[in-house]
């Protein structure tokens, strides 16, 4: 087979004419019913090779036989109708003439070279796949497919070509009872999906895959936990949103993670205004080599900025991101900056030289137990230092400027929510001066628990079933408010197009989620028999975390359906310069908490 291959065009050109030159002799055979004579033989013989030598020429235009198309492909069935009808139709005229044959020996010639040329082509094609399904059913991967639509197809023709042959399907499951008999190369509908269990056990497998990118929060999640409970392994495709391509294939397989049953539509961003406002412009990221900066980083790239400036104080971490965006990290190049926001000499020398344009402001301390005892820093970071950073913006003209702050600052309640209500503060009066001056946007962007940023709870419980557990939850009640590091990035990018100076946007997260429901679902995803354990609230956190101030409006969309516009009052220089930075730390709290 593969030396037929190989040689593709010689042996596909020669079926084609074999068929014609049989066909027409067949035909003239059945028309005379058997009585042929010697003049009738030689003209049926004559019109066929005719024929192919036709067929030849007519299929050369169109690469029939050179492989344009794929083997036994609806394109290459339209190809090969076309040219042969067009053939019979040219034989036909000819004979119409001069009477060699009977006239409807041509377009019988033709019929009939159609179906078995087809015919061939497809079952070559199936001698392949056979050849190849039985090369896979050693050292594969044995998978069900949950769902029998047309990604299920995608991905049941992917896994049979994959010349790695790591995954061999072998049933698909659908409700549907219209499907109840559908086959895709031979992998056909063994059952429903609520036949997992049993089905997977009669055929040997191992891994189910969820084959239903618009699948739901509540589908995935009950599927899931029907696979754990089996003892299976569990991948799914990306929903829509993820997947670029027309098709889907096994590249595209994944384990199921926490976004996938967290019930939320992806923020729906405009990508045009984005490129607008950053194509060609000089942007500029501080704590860029954070979860949310690096992330930041690599999606303002895509924009093609002039110059991208990726400023942060570790140097580990600014390693870490220029790799990921370009492939290397000599650190030579000026796209890193090391600095720290506190420097306000060292942070104004590089904003007047490299002048940027548009600044996002990502640079803080954010882990709330530490803040609480280490206040003094949450105001010299992010209190003293966001002021910084915005000082030196208005000193160089910058256009736009996006300080990024947290749910934590509405109703705030610890110090790390006192700093960043602060820090919003701040920005909203500089934000009211740059308007009286004709200057740039100045606004904040205001956003819950990051799913997979350095210290969020996703990546706590995973070390904890990592080594065995306990899994510790603060309260069996405590919700909080979930996104994606690529959303709330793609929300921060989206500010600074729709947002007005000193606003806060706020994205609409849906409705909390318990914290106990994720320690559930990721030690359910383990498989293993994980402890929880409850170790009450500790200082500064709430039971409930909140989007909207109490006396902020909760309803103002006017760009975005998704985003909620929040006014900030500013506050004044000299109230900010009156924080202590050293004494009792009750002090500084108290001190903090007071201007919010």
């Amino acid at each position: 087979m593969s030396r037929l291959q190989r040689h593709r065009t010689l042996v596909v050109t020669t079926f084609d004419v074999i068929v014609w030159v049989a066909s027409f002799l067949v035909w003239t055979v059945v028309r005379l019913e058997g009585e042929v004579t010697d003049g009738y033989f030689g003209a049926a013989l004559m019109l066929g090779v005719t024929a192919a030598a036709l067929h030849l020429i007519l299929g050369s235009p169109v690469r029939l036989h050179q492989g344009r198309s794929k083997l036994a492909s609806l394109e290459e069935a339209i190809r090969l109708t076309l040219v042969t009808v067009s053939v019979a139709a040219l034989v036909f005229v000819a004979n119409f003439s001069g009477l060699w044959v009977p006239r409807s020996i041509p377009a019988g010639a033709g019929l009939l070279t159609v179906i078995v040329c087809l015919f061939g082509r497809a079952a070559w094609r199936r001698v392949k796949e056979m050849q190849r399904e039985r090369e896979q059913r050693e050292g594969t991967t044995r998978v069900l497919l949950i769902g029998a639509g047309e990604s299920a197809y995608d991905l049941v023709v992917s896994m049979l070509r994959d010349p790695a042959k790591v995954w061999r399907p072998v049933g698909m499951l659908d409700d549907d009872p219209a499907k109840r008999h559908y086959r895709v190369r031979g992998v056909q509908v063994l059952g429903t999906t609520d036949q997992i269990a049993e089905i997977a056990a009669a055929t040997e497998v191992d891994t189910i895959v969820i084959a239903i990118p618009s699948a739901d929060a509540e589908t995935i999640a009950r599927f899931n936990l029907a696979g754990v409970e089996a003892g299976l392994k569990v991948k799914v495709l990306p929903a829509p949103t993820e997947n670029l391509g027309e098709h889907v294939g096994i590249r595209d397989l994944r384990d199921i993670d926490l976004h996938d049953v967290l019930g939320r539509n992806q923020l729906d961003t405009d990508i045009e205004s984005i490129a607008d406002y950053i194509a060609g412009k000089r942007v500029l990221v501080t704590g860029a080599g954070g979860s949310i900066g690096s992330e930041l980083c690599r999606q303002i790239h895509r924009f093609k900025p002039a110059d991208l400036m990726m400023l942060d104080r570790d140097e580990s971490a600014l390693h870490s991101v220029q790799l990921s965006i370009h492939g290397r990290a000599l650190l030579d190049s000026d796209d890193v900056i090391l600095n720290d926001i506190r420097d306000i000499d060292a942070l104004r020398e590089i904003f007047h030289d490299r002048r940027p344009e548009v600044v996002f402001h990502a640079a803080a301390l954010k882990h709330l137990p530490m803040l609480e005892q280490f206040p003094a820093e949450a105001v010299k970071t992010n209190v003293l230092g966001t002021r910084n950073v915005l000082q030196v913006s208005r000193e160089v003209g910058v256009e736009r400027f996006v300080n990024i702050s947290t749910d934590k600052a509405a109703n705030p309640a610890s110090v790390l929510g006192y700093s960043k209500r602060v820090a919003e503060m701040i920005t909203a009066e500089v934000a009211q001066r740059a308007l009286a001056e004709g200057g740039g946007a100045y606004l904040s962007v205001r956003f819950g628990n990051v799913l997979g940023s350095r210290g969020s709870v996703l990546t706590a419980f995973a070390s904890q079933i990592a080594a065995g557990g306990p899994v510790t939850v603060t309260d069996p009640e405590v919700t909080r408010y979930f996104m994606t590091i690529v959303e709330a990035c793609q929300l921060v990018v989206q500010a600074a197009a729709i947002g007005e100076p000193g606003e806060a946007l706020v994205l609409d997260m849906g409705e909390p989620i318990k914290i106990l429901d994720v320690a559930k679902q990721l030690i359910d995803q383990s498989g293993r028999p994980i402890r929880i354990e409850f170790t009450g609230l500790r200082e500064g956190e709430k039971m409930h975390e909140e989007l909207f101030g109490d006396d902020e409006p909760t309803d103002q969309r006017p760009r975005h359906q998704a985003v909620s516009h929040v006014p900030v009052p500013g506050v004044d220089d000299a109230v900010i310069d009156s924080l202590p930075l050293t004494g009792p730390r009750r002090k500084i709290i108290d001190e903090l908490a007071s201007l919010c």
